[in-house]
């Protein structure tokens, strides 16, 4: 006896994307609201059915985030629907002899999904250079479009989205396109926002209206046959005709859709929105539940904040090396190509009663690299973050942090049973094996002050520009984004009114400005009081 088909739930927005099945999708929605999980995977999963032996391509702003966030999606969602890796697909090497043959083999499968049909699937990571090179491809799913170069993606990816005519030219999903984000905060990042306009709303509602009818349709000839009754010729013909039609419209048809919790008020409630209105900042309500685009604030604390302050640094050798069914643990400092392995990591940090962070960098001639920030909320402490630390730079071969402190690291505090923070930060990481050159900075700078000083530096004004490593600080830099300026009877300060509201799924810790006061301290500390001038740093152990 055969198992009975397993039901997967859909929600409104996810089903309406895959009935409509549009050849160019643009979907723009806040995070865990299931792109991936319930967007992508069926619109990769249904072009490799539907077009056996074709050629796709996933592209990615880095390789890593491949790795971490959009493969390790679609996978989990494939297996919950009974496609297992090794059986049904292989990922990263040559296909089984028993699957098909894709129509245009790839010259390597390193960077490749192959389908049991044989259908293939290229991972294209922007920050790996020839990633597009000589494909032809029938589809593309483009993930965090946001991320995502434009002009590289237009002259090197694009033109590659041919597909093969004499195989797949009639079918609606030759060419397609799906580009899902979350809502952009650059203008640099807010390329796919115009496809807005390109959508022919009578179009979309055509095609929802001749899927109904063929459901209707469908629905008429089931009931006919379920009486006994002879279904008419006229049905068949007249189902054969709204399938052609359908098929036309879906070829040609641009769908963009931004998803906000407004969208789920029938299931949320209208006091839910309500309170989050009363509980939320404005800028946090703004982008969370109504999902309205933001940018760097004119007026925000980090004003001279440019997309020219991000970069990525890949360790493509190491990430290679670890295939497609690494253990997450795996994904240390060694992918990261932006350290200097004999320099020691600075640090600053902030200390929370929910969430405490470290941002950690190196000072590299005028610049301050960011390379990678960490945070622990609620019951985890700071031995926690302290150890994620230490776990992530395991193998970095100069065990020294310069932990730069001001007076808020002083005294006993909530969190780590009545001991200064300053003195469990340095026990901890010295019982860990690290040296700690700890650095005082005094006072903490006042709020004008701060932010003069800052915002010369990313304008080129001081002795060091802050740079961020984009694949390792998402969180912190959004929160750099978007911190606003409030005046108050000293002058202006950074907006720290959100800190104190609970977490909810829209206004999670890490997006408000804690972390950025962790930034704030290191980069105080390596603009001000540099290391180099300051201790002989020690390479294991050896002056």
């Amino acid at each position: 006896m055969s198992k009975p088909n397993k039901e997967i739930y859909f929600n409104s927005p996810q089903r309406l994307t895959q009935l409509i099945g549009a050849n160019t999708t643009v979907i723009v929605a806040g995070r865990r609201t299931g792109k991936t999980d319930s967007i992508a995977a069926p619109f990769v999963l249904r072009n490799m059915q539907r077009m056996p032996g074709s050629t796709g391509g996933i592209v990615v702003p880095t390789f890593k985030h491949g790795l971490t966030n959009t493969l390790p999606g679609l996978f989990a969602a494939w297996k919950r629907w009974g496609y297992i890796q090794g059986v049904h697909y292989v990922v990263g090497r040559k296909p089984p002899k028993s699957f098909a043959r894709a129509i245009i083999e790839p010259s390597d499968y390193e960077h490749v999904i192959s389908f049991y049909n044989g259908s293939v699937a290229v991972i294209i990571s922007q920050d790996r250079p020839g990633s597009s090179n000589s494909l032809t491809l029938s589809w593309l799913l483009i993930d965090e479009a946001k991320f995502i170069d434009y002009e590289r993606l237009k002259d090197e990816t694009l033109p590659a989205n041919g597909g093969i005519k004499s195989y797949f030219g009639k079918h609606s999903f030759n060419h397609s396109i799906m580009i899902l984000s979350d809502m952009p905060q650059t203008q640099k990042g807010s390329w796919f926002l115009h496809y807005k306009e390109k959508m022919d709303e009578e179009l979309i509602d055509t095609i929802k209206a001749t899927i109904y009818e063929i459901w209707k349709t469908k629905e008429r000839v089931r009931r006919l046959k379920g009486e006994g009754k002879a279904v008419p010729k006229y049905l068949k013909s007249y189902l054969r005709t709204l399938d052609t039609n359908l098929n036309k419209m879906r070829s040609v048809a641009v769908y963009y859709k931004e998803y906000s919790s407004i969208e789920n008020l029938q299931l949320l409630g209208e006091n839910y929105i309500k309170q989050m209105k009363r509980d939320l900042t404005p800028k946090t309500f703004q982008t969370s539940i109504l999902c309205q685009r933001i940018g760097i604030a004119k007026d925000g604390f980090y004003s001279s904040m440019r997309e020219g302050h991000k970069y990525n640094a890949s360790d493509f050798e190491y990430l290679d090396s670890l295939g497609y069914d690494f253990a997450p643990e795996a994904m240390d400092c060694r992918a990261d190509k932006d350290i200097n392995p004999l320099a020691p990591i600075c640090i600053g940090m902030d200390y929370n009663a929910n969430i405490n962070w470290i941002v950690a960098g190196q000072p590299e001639g005028r610049r301050l690299n960011i390379i990678k920030s960490f945070y622990v909320k609620f019951e985890r402490k700071i031995p926690a973050l302290i150890e994620e630390f230490c776990n992530y730079y395991a193998h970095h071969q100069n065990k020294t942090v310069v932990y730069y402190y001001d007076t808020t690291a002083l005294g006993a505090n909530y969190a780590v049973n009545e001991q200064d923070f300053h003195w469990v930060v340095c026990h901890e990481f010295e019982k860990r094996g690290w040296q700690v050159e700890d650095v005082y900075l005094g006072n903490p700078m006042r709020h004008d002050e701060k932010y003069l000083l800052i915002n010369q530096g990313f304008a080129g004004k001081q002795r060091l520009m802050p740079f961020f490593n984009r694949q390792n600080n998402d969180d912190l830099i959004l929160a750099i984004q978007t911190a606003g300026v409030v005046r108050g009877r000293n002058g202006f300060r950074k907006d720290k009114g959100g800190e104190k509201l609970d977490e909810t799924e829209e206004n999670l810790l890490e997006h408000r400005t804690d972390g950025t006061d962790a930034f704030d301290t290191l980069y105080i500390g390596a603009e001000k009081f540099p290391y180099r001038e300051i201790y002989p740093i020690t390479t294991n152990g050896v002056l």
